[in-house]
């Protein structure tokens, strides 16, 4: 059985053994408006197969449909399932190999796989594409960059996220060392104001370099940046 195009749809076996014997064969060309279904069909009542191989051979088939350009009711689960006398369910499961274990559909369909089996590995790479597709939106929010270069291929999910933690973790570091400066810098100096603390200073008893205008002159620059941050970051 040919389609119109001339694809075998059916009778694959029996065209090889008319080449090995030398018989010339007889075609006939499907009329009907889905070849896909009509292979599918023809196959699965004229071998004996399990219930999984047969959904697992009706979901590669809508899918081929599909991907052809006929319309989803044209191959519905439904429609199927009371064709072929199998469970929504089952036909369910196996769309799931399709969708997240595309490379075990040929096993199950031989019978070197069983459904349920392919079904548990498909339902673990889902859940791990799920909770990939979550770690990278939440990088994605955290750290653009990192989950650009993830996108294009420069790093994988793990190795961003463990630049981030470093990231995070250095960001740490240097807000400690800040904060800590400034608190060490700033109270005493604002404890100084309308004091005679300025007129007692004595370079001679400086502990390190001397302060200058120069000095004052950066520290008075150093107050006017720290006053507009405070601002901007609607600090107290």
């Amino acid at each position: 059985m040919l389609d119109r195009s001339g694809r075998v749809i059916d009778g694959r076996n029996r065209l090889k053994a008319c080449e090995i014997a030398g018989v010339e064969p007889a075609y006939t060309t499907y009329d009907g408006d889905d070849p896909d279904r009509y292979a599918l069909s023809a196959n699965v009542h004229r071998r004996n197969l399990t219930k999984g191989q047969i959904a697992m051979i009706t979901a590669k088939a809508c899918s081929l449909s599909e991907q052809s350009g006929r319309s989803p009711s044209e191959q519905s689960s439904r429609s199927l399932s009371e064709q072929l006398g199998i469970s929504l369910g089952t036909i369910g499961k196996a769309n799931v190999v399709l969708q997240h274990a595309p490379d075990l559909v040929d096993p199950v369909i031989s019978g070197a796989t069983g459904l349920n089996e392919a079904y548990a590995v498909a339902q673990e790479n889902k859940a791990k594409a799920n909770s990939a597709e979550v770690q990278l939106a939440r990088l994605r929010e955290e750290d653009p960059e990192l989950a650009d270069r993830v996108v294009e291929g420069d790093l994988t999910l793990a190795g961003a996220w463990a630049e981030r933690t470093e990231r995070v973790e250095e960001d740490k570091r240097q807000r400690r060392v800040a904060t800590r400066l400034l608190d060490e810098v700033v109270p005493p100096l604002a404890q100084a104001r309308g004091t005679r603390t300025f007129s007692r200073y004595d370079p001679q008893y400086a502990s390190g370099t001397p302060i200058t205008r120069e000095t004052i002159a950066h520290a008075m620059t150093a107050l006017t940046e720290m006053d507009q941050v405070w601002q901007e970051r609607d600090l107290p």
